[in-house]
């Protein structure tokens, strides 16, 4: 009889335990979920007005105004590219909440002094210094799949994943309204404030569980990363994959630092010039977001590489004849359909790089990809200011579409099949730091 009640005793316990557990992961996902939200509405509400910002700042050096405009742009990216691995090793050292707080507090303090530069190179200056301290995405994934159990991983990078695109779709359209309200400085102030909340939420509200692993010296660290490295890009199939990466995200990101001063172009005089540049930021992250669903299930059906193709081909046929309008309607428009093809593309080449490559070795294969993504991001606005410069604002539309008929002849003809795969969570950057 006392045995039967130990067994009880010890099995209500379990039990107990069990669900202490499972409050305790859930608690930490809905908590990153709104810190993801807010981070990605804080880091977006600057997009549809930087340009703008730019323009006038003015150059304390006399430079070009659109090649400010892109570096204010590339600076993060590149910035971004250089430091994350450094993050990330740290991460595992030291913890991943410490991480994620780094990135939110420190974001806070860099975007709320953004408001009061005095010139545009200051203000590039600032973006650099954002893009070596954040890095939320990364850092909040990494936090949410240590904490969540692995059967349910799929389930957890989907709340997240809510969380980033539902903070793209909005916080363009907010930057918009706030630029056109309460003036550029103004709003940079309200970004600190929201990233500053989840930093405090995340601090309050998280509990990390972490222990340090053993210690290894630099120099074998740095080995296995290579000999891992190498042996991915020998893989068939995942070189151009990378490449597809690259050019996905330089058409996403080309038209982003001339966007403004084209819509200026459409308007009529005294037309909020902020908020609808908002809206078309806005309504293409959310027509990406609503489509990749789609486009994902299509592709898990038909092959990853057949999607690419013809969202590859949507993208060129929606951005040439941008290039040609006439009214601010037909631009949005034509970006809501460019979001639709991004949705596929995206998407579809980072599964292909999943189907192409062995698991257990997804950290190695998404490290790279985060650094190929980061560089790609660093050069398209540079890129898209240096058509615009030379070619005129409606060349870089021009040069988008191309660069994506370009992309679909090469998935046609050097992109070999995926074998078919289980799912797989794979990242989707939003361009948000």
């Amino acid at each position: 009889m006392a045995r039967s009640d130990g067994e009880g005793i010890g099995g209500g316990r379990r039990f107990l335990g069990e669900l202490m557990e499972e409050a305790h992961w859930k608690r930490t996902l809905w908590i990153m979920f709104v810190a993801q939200l807010l981070s990605a509405v804080g880091f977006s509400v600057i997009f549809p007005f930087l340009p703008l910002y730019v323009q006038q700042l003015g150059s304390a050096w006399h430079w070009d105004i659109k090649l400010l405009a892109g570096l204010v742009f590339s600076a993060q990216a590149l910035t971004m590219m250089v430091a994350s691995p450094i993050w990330g090793g740290l991460a595992d050292r030291f913890g991943r909440k410490l991480m994620v707080e780094r990135s939110l507090f420190g974001g806070a303090l860099v975007l709320a002094a953004m408001a009061f530069v005095r010139s545009a190179e200051e203000l590039v200056a600032l973006r650099a210094l954002q893009g070596l301290i954040t890095g939320i995405i990364s850092a909040a994934n990494a936090l949410v799949a240590a904490a969540v159990p692995r059967h349910r991983i799929g389930y957890a990078m989907g709340v997240m994943q809510l969380g980033l695109t539902g903070g793209i779709a909005v916080g363009p359209l907010l930057g918009g309204i706030l630029a056109d309200t309460v003036g550029y400085r103004s709003a940079f102030l309200v970004t600190g404030g929201l990233l500053a909340a989840a930093g405090l939420l995340v601090a309050a509200g998280v509990r990390e569980v972490f222990q340090p692993p053993e210690k290894a010296s630099l120099a074998d660290m740095s080995a296995a990363l290579w000999r891992s490295w190498r042996r991915i890009l020998h893989i068939r199939g995942v070189a151009l994959a990378y490449g597809l990466r690259f050019f996905a995200y330089l058409g996403r990101m080309m038209i982003i630092p001339i966007a403004p001063f084209f819509i200026q172009t459409l308007l009529e005089p005294g037309t909020s010039v902020n908020t609808f540049t908002g809206l078309v930021f806005a309504v293409v992250a959310f027509m990406g977001a609503v489509s990749a669903v789609f486009w994902g299930r299509l592709g898990d059906r038909i092959g990853h590489e057949k999607v690419l193709l013809v969202c590859a081909v949507l993208g060129g046929l929606a951005y040439l004849p941008q290039s040609l309008v006439e009214k601010a309607w037909q631009l949005l428009a034509l970006q809501a359909l460019s979001g639709l093809a991004l949705g596929g593309t995206l998407p579809s080449t980072s599964s292909l790089l999943a189907a192409y490559t062995a698991q257990g070795e997804e950290g190695s294969v998404y490290g790279l990809d985060s650094s190929v993504v980061s560089g790609s991001r660093a050069v398209a606005p540079l890129l898209g200011a240096l058509v615009a410069g030379s070619f005129g604002l409606r060349a870089t539309f021009t040069a988008t579409g191309v660069l994506f008929l370009l992309m679909a002849f090469l998935a046609l003809w050097r992109l070999p099949p995926a074998r078919r795969t289980g799912p797989v969570s794979t990242p989707h950057h939003g361009g948000i730091p």
